[in-house]
């Protein structure tokens, strides 16, 4: 069997594996020029064309843990979903939407919608991926990381150090960080990247000023427990990291109603740069993540299953500075 592979051809034609992929399995997208510059350097290389998966993707699922089909979380995922339908409209491909959960067994669900390959957007529990993964369609793991498992995400750790650094600059020492889930492993990195950039300023890292949110209650009520415990500390923080926006924008509403100012007396940053970030009153300081470039990608990958190796890709995020932070930076 031949050895070489689509990410093979790829660098000998000066393409993509995305454009290589779809060249090799006639698809849409791609001008004929380039149809043939695949095809023939496929041929050149002697490419093993048996690595092709033998049945066509025509209906890709969109998994949405339950947990995410919140008030809070739709800002978010309503946007990956955006970038899928593009995609999958782009290649004549039909996207079905399926909110899953304890009471919703995923597995009963992809079967009665008949599904050829998974979109796992978010967390899923790795039971639920194993059982996926059994079943041999192509699945990617979105805005979620699992070894063995193609995955795209946001920068998570980069962008957390990005915030945190932002708040360092501004003159900040006392920074609390409010955060979700540690099984969550885009919280988990947002964790890991706040710490960090205290440890490469010097600043001693306060395990008190970590609070998980989840502990202290369900959505909304843990995130007010969450400022209320770190509000009424004897040595307030004068910085928050949220978690994410909507996270971010209870904790705003909280301190403005205890008469703190914004960012005078204690500044507030998220994450996501979600719709209602710009408008807050104040304006919400955030790390801005390209929601539907995820959605997109999603959907590329799945289209460029099977590959030799599971495949990990991070998209690039940007610092948002607005009124909710110091702006002295």
């Amino acid at each position: 069997m031949s050895s070489i592979t689509i990410r093979d051809i790829a660098k000998a034609a000066g393409l993509s594996i995305g454009t290589v992929s779809r060249g090799l399995r006639n698809q849409s997208g791609l001008s004929e020029q380039t149809r043939q510059i695949v095809r023939e350097t496929a041929m050149r290389l002697g490419y093993d064309v048996n690595h092709l998966r033998k049945k066509k993707i025509r209906r890709i699922g969109f998994l949405l843990h339950s947990q995410h089909n919140t008030l809070a979380s739709s800002p978010f995922f309503s946007a990956v979903l955006h970038g899928a339908e593009q995609a999958c409209k782009r290649e004549g491909l039909s996207l079905s939407f399926i909110v899953a959960g304890p009471d919703q067994p995923v597995i009963d669900q992809v079967r009665v919608h008949q599904l050829d390959a998974y979109l796992c957007v978010g967390y899923f529990e790795p039971e639920v991926l194993d059982a996926l993964k059994r079943s041999g369609k192509p699945m990617v793991l979105v805005d979620m990381h699992r070894r063995g498992m193609t995955s795209v995400n946001p920068d998570h750790q980069h962008g957390s150090f990005l915030a945190t650094s932002h708040l360092l600059r501004s003159g900040r020492r006392t920074i609390a960080l409010i955060s979700g889930s540690p099984a969550h492993y885009s919280l988990e990195q947002r964790a890991r990247g706040y710490r960090r950039a205290l440890f490469e300023a010097g600043v001693q890292a306060d395990p008190d000023l970590e609070i998980i949110a989840p502990q202290l209650g369900d959505g909304e009520a843990g995130v007010t427990a969450a400022i209320r415990s770190l509000l009424d500390r004897r040595r307030r923080p004068d910085a928050v990291v949220c978690f994410n926006d909507s996270a971010a924008l209870l904790v705003l509403r909280q301190c403005l109603n205890d008469g703190l100012r914004i960012p005078e007396d204690i500044a507030v940053i998220g994450f996501d740069d979600i719709g209602g970030a710009a408008v807050s009153h104040p304006p919400l300081s955030t790390v801005r993540v390209d929601k539907t470039a995820l959605g997109v990608k999603g959907v590329e990958l799945l289209l460029e299953l099977p590959t030799p190796e599971a495949l990990t890709v991070t998209l690039p995020v940007e610092l948002v500075v607005r009124d909710s932070t110091s702006c002295i930076d």
